[in-house]
């Protein structure tokens, strides 16, 4: 009989890893007066997919199964057709270069990098970690008048993305907060818990300093909606924090400043005396109709709404918008999209574009939304539950308010990617202890057997 002790299991580092390095990427202040476009985030993303490729092909195994398959690649029907009907080749590839990237190709890649539970709520850490470095610089903007310019006064939060991408913290900000609530709601340890609401509650500064009125409906119904989908007892309790918290930072500690208080009231002038900006909305909206009542079925192609929105816009949009402050000049920022992005693909997309795309978010929420009771009845995973479903509620509101463009967007397809793992993920994939056994290193149970070995 021999007495040797068994191996030591190998332990490898987490592929989730390359990931995180593209959240932290964002972190980086971009260049002043920048354009705002692909930064290195996207290029590592871009890294990223071929690494998650390689490692396919080294372990030679299935990638996604046939649901994940076709939920991901459902968009590309829209996508194709409307980058054929492009006004030229080169915006049509481009168009659809950035379209695979978000909503396709990143998402696939964090589904099939994330190996279990541990590895989702590192990203769901990393999310709130750049979203409190975005927000102490927001805050820090908002105290010393270093911020974007708004109403004359250079005061805007909007953290390392500059004047020309006023939404990018709001943006990661929200995202964190979302991931905040979710690590909070769950059941995993309680110092855990309670670093997650003390960062959610922290957070609620910067999104507000933001000024930015879509972040905000966004996050309020999504933090509804996860606090609904934790119980009736933990939603109580989180209602009631966040209303202490709400008190205290408005009253207490004077949060509540005049502009802050006029936003707010802005919101619910939509129809009354709007302002500038609501009207080029409005303006903005009607032209993206316009131009979908033309080419009802494929649009008018991707990147073409720049240049169909004079055809389709009324006189009452304006020329641009004005961006100045933190650290950029002066200058008129063009008004190149709807800020909407249901509009936006109906537009150059057009009814079957629109109907893959959504229709691929759509089934991602109601798979993440199928997988929810079980998490309440084994105990485990609730925080990645609420995660994931968070995530894509509020991405699904603010799309009402916004579109895709800017640094921060490679963001958006992270977080659809970590969506897509908590709803497509094989079973074995999403419980406690991953696919460790089927990789031959230990699970928690003991050294994996002969069998599990070969089987790698």
């Amino acid at each position: 009989m021999s007495l040797a002790l068994p191996p030591t299991p190998r332990r490898t580092p987490s592929p989730v890893w390359p990931v995180v390095a593209v959240v932290a990427l964002l972190g980086l202040p971009l260049a002043p007066g920048g354009e705002g476009g692909a930064g290195p985030a996207d290029a590592l993303s871009a890294l990223v997919v071929g690494f998650c490729a390689v490692r396919l092909l080294r372990q030679r195994r299935r990638p996604l199964s046939r649901t994940a398959a076709i939920v991901l690649a459902l968009p590309v029907v829209g996508l194709t057709l409307a980058a054929v009907g492009a006004s030229s080749p080169g915006a049509g590839l481009s168009g659809l270069g950035r379209y695979l990237q978000v909503f396709v190709l990143v998402p696939a890649a964090v589904l099939l990098l994330v190996r279990n539970r541990a590895d989702f709520r590192l990203l769901a850490w990393a999310f709130v970690a750049l979203a409190g470095w975005e927000g102490a610089v927001g805050v820090h903007q908002y105290v010393t008048g270093t911020g974007a310019s708004y109403q004359g006064r250079t005061l805007r939060a909007v953290g390392t993305f500059g004047a020309q991408d006023v939404m990018g913290m709001a943006t990661v900000v929200s995202f964190g907060l979302v991931c905040a609530v979710g690590l909070a709601l769950g059941r995993g340890p309680f110092r855990q818990r309670a670093i997650a609401l003390a960062c959610a509650l922290a957070l609620l500064v910067p999104l507000a300093l933001s000024f930015s009125r879509g972040a905000w409906i966004a996050t309020a119904v999504t933090c509804v909606v996860q606090l609904c989908l934790a119980g009736l007892r933990r939603a109580l309790k989180a209602a009631a924090a966040a209303l202490a918290a709400g008190v205290l930072l408005v009253g207490g500690l004077g949060f509540g400043t005049a502009m802050l208080q006029e936003r707010i009231t802005s919101i619910t002038q939509v129809t009354d005396a709007p302002d500038q900006s609501v009207t080029d909305r409005y303006s903005l909206w009607a032209a993206a109709t316009g131009m979908w009542r033309e080419r009802p079925l494929t649009g008018v192609g991707l990147k073409g709404f720049p240049e169909h929105r004079d055809a389709h816009a009324s006189l009452a949009l304006s020329s641009g918008s004005d961006t100045e402050g933190a650290g950029a000049a002066f200058r008129r920022q063009p008004l190149l999209s709807p800020h909407n992005m249901y509009l936006l693909v109906l537009a150059e997309q057009g009814l079957i574009g629109l109907l893959a795309l959504a229709g691929s978010w759509l089934a991602l929420l109601v798979c993440a939304l199928r997988r929810l009771p079980r998490a309440h009845r084994t105990g485990t995973g609730l925080d990645c539950a609420l995660v994931s479903c968070g995530l894509l509620t509020w991405q699904l509101t603010d799309f009402f308010y916004a579109d895709i463009g800017g640094p921060s967007t490679v963001l958006t397809a992270v977080s659809f990617g970590l969506a897509a793992w908590w709803a497509l993920a094989s079973e074995a994939d999403a419980a406690p202890g991953g696919p460790a056994r089927a990789q031959g290193v230990a699970a928690p149970g003991g050294p994996a057997s002969a069998e599990e070995v070969a089987a790698r």
